[in-house]
């Protein structure tokens, strides 16, 4: 029966095995990708995977935490700084920046699975919503910062606005991936940008 890694040495192959799916799985998807593959690209021996995975299922609701915890998780210190709009702007500009650095060929790995995965595997829809409501609720943080400071009118539905940023975010990046352009994600993170600055309280608007 598969276990938890009880060691340091088990830890590290148990992490290696995940992230070498995880690379797989996002260069060609999970129904490609095939157990042998994972092996060879880690290095493992089949013992060692069904050591931590009953099986391929198990190793791709792996993958997925391991995905949100490199895309959600890594962007949470990041948002949690953010209190200005030109704290958003460059947080944007980092979006848009990472895809211009991987030629707009990865776009968002956990948007990707959900893609593939939301009609054929209930498990894995259900992992994959957790990790966009955690993204979203790192976003109303953010955004209720903003309102804090003034910079978004008091009645503005924040957890609303949350969804809809997340959303923008989702399209421009699948845009971008499809069309190599990362001028597409940009125009989407700029009318996000522009949307959220339209909400300052009247009759003045706060300064960035």
């Amino acid at each position: 029966m598969p276990e938890e890694p009880k060691t340091e040495r088990g830890r590290r192959t148990r992490e290696r095995i995940v992230a070498a799916a995880a690379g797989l799985v996002e260069r060609q998807g999970a129904e490609a990708t095939s157990l042998d593959q994972v092996l060879a690209e880690a290095r493992a021996s089949k013992s060692q995977l069904y050591h931590y995975f009953a099986d391929k299922h198990a190793l791709i609701r792996a993958v997925i935490a391991w995905q949100t915890a490199t895309v959600v998780d890594g962007t949470a210190e990041q948002l949690a700084g953010i209190d200005s709009w030109d704290g958003l702007d460059a947080w944007f500009d980092t979006l848009v920046a990472h895809q211009q650095a991987l030629d707009c060929r990865v776009g968002c790995p956990i948007g990707s699975l959900a893609a593939e995965l939301a009609d054929t595997d209930e498990a894995a829809r259900q992992d994959l919503a957790r990790s966009f409501d955690t993204w979203a609720a790192q976003l109303r943080a953010m955004l209720d910062r903003l309102r804090d400071r003034g910079l978004i009118r008091p009645d503005a539905d924040t957890a609303a606005l949350a969804q809809s940023t997340l959303a923008t975010v989702q399209g421009g990046l699948l845009l971008a991936k499809t069309s190599r352009d990362p001028q597409r994600l940009r125009a989407a993170l700029t009318a996000a940008g522009g949307y959220l600055r339209s909400l300052a309280p009247l009759p003045g608007r706060a300064a960035p």
